[in-house]
């Protein structure tokens, strides 16, 4: 019996050897640098749904593009360097094209030698495979409807100037698909074709301005026509929609002006030297705005009925002569022909020397003037903001409209209504003037505006709202036929007829809140989602929390496109397919929408077919889908699917409803070699405010029942809903990836925070301790080795949570908020404005100002209770940091080395809030996980941890750690 006993031991022994042999091994850093996955904003599907590409490559190195038949297994990879790029294919999906850029390692040596690279095209023919290759490509586009050419522009000679006013134009080769026939076109500066690709329009761009002008040439006939010579510049092609019209710009120099004077041209009615022209600048026409020229920033276009040209118009400054005068108001001198300024007494040459009078000021140049900036209070905007936004001051366009029969022109918006939005139809336009309300919408973040609604045909402008409440609410929505328009007030939507004004409240019979129940932020009634109007015009579509509505302009009918889902805890997200050219949501043809469950999260993907009033769900499970689209001219669908252990595939069908789809896409292909986290659990807990809420646990790699686990806790906002998505392998801007942990043995918390107002850190304690607590109860979390992370707002959270609680081992705050009170009123140096708006109305939480809210702001600043830190940090806070002020970082890493409380601050040079640059991203990735392994697994602590590194030894320590990297790859 002992025999036997001692023989199913040894085979139990053998057996467990046996599995611990077969198991996979973790993730290191080095197999990140090499991980294979597709970029998925390279998908492109070709117009007939019969070809799908992509790119795909390592982190590091060099891409293919793949294009593979949807309906069956053939495909061809291409080499194209070191840079995603797209597939685009020509109208009939007989040829594709792709730029190849330079190889990794070209790109490295050009840095060092400053080497100029250059882009090769390789055009495809389908599905022969033929291949053709054209260098130093800069830009190529298919002839759009016309699948018979291709126009490839090519970058200047190396020895061609770089000066300001030097001529832009380089060949522009036209290729002949089928014959291969070329046609070069020299001198071209810009290219475009009109939407039936039979006419292509360009500018020539020569030395010395010989031969400027705007062409065209008919596809067909091969016949080029010059639309307008001169001695000038030109640029900024716009074809209208139907490709019958386009207005372009046109520049000048003159003496009297700073800057080059714009002259807007349109052409329509287009055949050959008859096409019908129309030209206007701000020199030529009487009624234009005062002290104002054309703007060589927008792209003027034409209005739908060709009545109208809409473009943009900017302060003209003029030149001073050196009296400091204005040179228009000098007497005694006019302008000849060639502009040159001419003596009206004599015309002859003075050649006395004159010289500077005894005791007169001196000239502009030879003062010295103080180098400062005024700030007073009564400024809208930071002298701060202003100055990061100076350069989009200086060159904003103030939108304008010509109408060609009467030959006026409207100065639309202005310095206080800036912003205008034209509505379809071009009949009218609404404007948001938030001029009055800037000041306090910079200072607590409340937003407001007024309204005005402006008639496109006379100009005329109509205050329709004062002091309209923007925050928490989208722009207005407007419909297709440009009569209407949609909007969200004081927690109800409305619309009003443009032509009468009148108003409609749309949600006031629905039994149901269009107040957002999930945003916590201090805003007045956030409104839900408005998905916009039918392309008919006759409905507009809002959702409250969970049901889509489809109500009649006037209100008087609604009708519930999703049945009662509040009972299920699903919605809607968005719409999942949006058909080209589409304006608005056309209820004649299948609509589809991304749903969501809030309670479960699980996705799908649903249907409103042609005519019905009830979405259909296709399908709804644990996975995240989106991505949809058909193909334009097929009847193919595409999408992508993923979850936690399966990267995003891309599935086809040629059924309307979705089903029998085929995975197409080979995502990831050597995840199947490492280790992988195998699920995750979604855990139900009430915070310690009462509030019911949920958070995710990751389990980690090889996970056996019964053990537990250390364990990161990410935190951010609410992340939940996330639950299903795949963490790519990669090297991020702030150090944490969630597939690297979990296949190094960790598991993963990501809880859920709801906030209360004036109590953010607070709430973070009261929300992240119970998750935590939760996930230890589930026996997964071993909860003497728990740590916490997070960045920015995450990173705030982590600094405040180490100071309430003792429950995490370890943490690492990346760029965190720590004094409530100074970060208050610090500058946001990306935006250049004050933080105080996004403590009061946005994340922050916290409202008023700290002189009226004191015991808030204190109680919720990490560096208030910093004495009772007991826990080890991890601290990043890079020195550029234009988010959160880097004296936050050094003002907590400071007040913890004086208590002598374990910290070490790592700071990298010149970047920003996140990392950018990719050895920065590395090194910062490498260390954070040195360190989580030493305080959460007992590994030995890293030198840089243990003793910390001396400036003068910091090179060798960099040198040995890149070394040693390059070794293991």
């Amino acid at each position: 019996m002992n025999r036997i006993k001692y023989s199913l031991l040894m085979l139990t022994l053998a057996f467990a050897t046996s599995v611990m042999g077969q198991q996979k091994p973790a993730l290191s850093w080095k197999d990140v640098s090499k991980w294979n996955f597709i970029r998925s904003n390279t998908y492109s599907l070709s117009p007939n749904g019969q070809w799908l590409s992509w790119a795909k490559g390592p982190t590091e190195g060099d891409l293919q593009t793949v294009i593979r038949k949807v309906s069956d297994t053939l495909n061809f990879s291409y080499p194209i360097g070191a840079s995603a790029s797209s597939v685009v294919y020509s109208k009939d999906a007989k040829y594709a094209a792709f730029k190849v850029s330079a190889k990794e390692a070209e790109v490295k040596a050009a840095k060092k030698t400053m080497k100029p690279l250059y882009d090769q095209l390789v055009l495809l023919s389908l599905p022969g495979n033929q291949k053709t290759t054209f260098e130093k490509v800069k830009t190529f586009g298919f002839s759009a409807d016309n699948p018979e050419w291709m126009a490839i522009h090519f970058m200047p000679a190396e020895n061609a100037s770089k000066e300001k006013d030097a001529a832009k134009g380089t060949d522009l080769l036209l290729y002949q698909l089928n014959t291969k026939k070329n046609f070069n076109l020299g001198n071209v500066s810009e290219y475009s074709f009109n939407k039936a690709g039979t006419l292509l329009a360009y500018i020539i761009d020569a030395n010395g301005q010989n031969g400027n002008g705007i062409f065209i040439r008919d596809m067909k006939t091969g016949l080029i026509t010059a639309l307008e010579n001169d001695k000038a510049n030109y640029k900024s092609i716009n074809w209208n929609e139907n490709g019958d019209a386009f207005a372009l710009l046109k520049s000048n120099k003159n003496e009297k002006y700073k800057e080059d004077i714009f002259t807007v041209i349109g052409f329509n009615k287009i055949a050959g030297e008859l096409s019908n022209k129309v030209s206007f600048s701000g020199l030529s026409s009487k009624d234009f705005p005062k002290n104002m020229g054309i703007s060589g920033n927008g792209i003027p276009y034409w209005s739908e009925d060709q009545s109208s040209i809409f473009f943009g118009v900017i302060n003209q400054e003029k030149k001073a002569d050196s009296t400091g005068k204005d040179k228009s108001a000098h007497t005694g001198v006019k302008s000849n022909t060639s502009g040159k300024a001419i003596d009206s007494d004599k015309n002859k040459a003075d050649s006395t020397v004159k010289t500077k009078p005894e005791g007169k000021a001196p000239a502009k140049a030879d003062i010295e003037k103080p180098d400062m900036i005024i700030w007073n209070w009564q400024d809208k905007r930071l002298q701060s903001a202003q100055q990061t936004q100076e350069s989009r001051d200086k060159n904003y366009s103030f939108l304008s409209v010509y109408r060609v029969s009467d030959q006026k022109i409207s100065q639309l918006a202005d310095s206080t209504l800036k912003t205008v939005i034209i509505g379809p139809k071009n009949l009218y336009a609404i404007g948001y003037d938030d001029s009055n309300y800037e000041l306090m919408g910079n200072l607590d973040g409340q937003g407001y505006t007024d309204v005005y609604v402006i008639d496109l045909k006379t100009g005329n402008k109509k205050r329709v709202f004062e002091k309209f409440y923007t925050e928490g609410r989208g722009l207005w929505s407007m419909a297709p036929n440009g009569k209407w328009a949609s909007f969200s007030k004081d927690g109800a939507f409305y619309s009003i007829n443009l032509e009468s004004g009148t108003q409609f409240n749309l949600t006031q019979n629905i039994k149901a809140s269009f107040v957002d129940e999930l945003d916590d932020h201090n805003v007045l009634k956030p409104s839900t989602s408005n998905f916009g109007w039918s392309a008919d015009s006759k409905y507009v579509l809002v959702k409250d929390n969970y049901d889509l509505w489809r109500i009649s302009a006037d209100g008087k009918t609604a009708v519930s496109l999703t049945d009662d889902w509040k009972s299920k805890k699903q919605t809607l997200l968005g719409k999942a397919l949006y058909y080209p050219k589409e304006k608005g949501t056309d209820l004649s043809k299948d609509q589809y929408f991304l749903i969501f469950n809030n309670q479960n999260k699980n996705s799908g993907i649903g249907i409103l077919e042609a005519g019905k009033t009830s979405i259909k769900p296709l399908f709804v499970d644990g996975h995240i889908y989106g991505g949809l689209s058909k193909a334009v001219d097929g009847n193919v669908f595409i999408y992508t699917k993923q979850d936690n252990e399966k990267s995003p595939e891309v599935y086809a069908t040629n059924s309307a409803n979705l089903a029998n789809a085929k995975q197409i896409t080979k995502n990831t292909p050597d995840q199947d070699k490492y280790a992988w986290s195998p699920s995750v659990k979604l855990i139900n807990y009430v915070s310690a405010n009462g509030d019911t809420l949920q958070a995710t646990l990751y389990l980690p790699a090889n996970y056996q029942e019964g053990k537990s686990y250390p364990t990161i806790t990410y935190i951010y906002e609410r992340l939940t809903d996330q639950m299903n998505t795949y963490a790519m392998p990669a090297f991020p801007g702030g150090g944490f990836n969630r597939a690297m942990y979990t296949s190094n043995g960790y598991a993963v918390l990501m809880p859920d925070i709801k906030y209360k107002l004036n109590d953010p850190g607070m709430s973070a304690v009261a929300c992240v301790v119970p998750a935590v607590k939760a996930a230890i109860a589930t026996g997964i979390v071993d909860e003497k080795n728990v740590a916490i992370h997070g960045h920015s707002w995450g990173g705030y959270q982590t600094s405040f949570l180490i100071t309430q609680t003792n429950i995490f081992k370890a943490a690492a705050a990346g760029a965190p908020l720590t004094n409530m009170i100074s970060m208050y009123s610090l500058i946001y140096w990306n935006s250049g404005g004050t933080n105080q708006a996004i403590f009061e109305a946005s994340q922050g939480r916290l409202t008023p100002g700290y002189w009226d809210n004191w015991d808030a702001f204190t109680r919720n600043s990490p560096i208030y209770h910093i004495k009772k830190v007991q826990t080890p940090l991890l601290l990043l806070h890079n020195d550029k940091d234009g988010a959160v002020d880097y004296t936050q970082g050094i003002e907590y890493y400071n007040g913890l080395r004086r208590l002598n409380k374990p910290v070490v601050m790592i700071t990298y040079r010149g970047e920003n809030h996140g990392i950018a640059k990719l050895p920065n991203r590395k090194d910062y990735a490498v260390r954070m996980m040195e360190y989580f392994d030493y305080m959460l697994k007992g590994k030995s602590a890293p030198d840089w941890w243990a003793k910390g590194i001396n400036r003068s030894d910091m090179e060798k320590h960099l040198e040995s750690r890149a070394f040693e990297r390059r070794e293991e790859q």
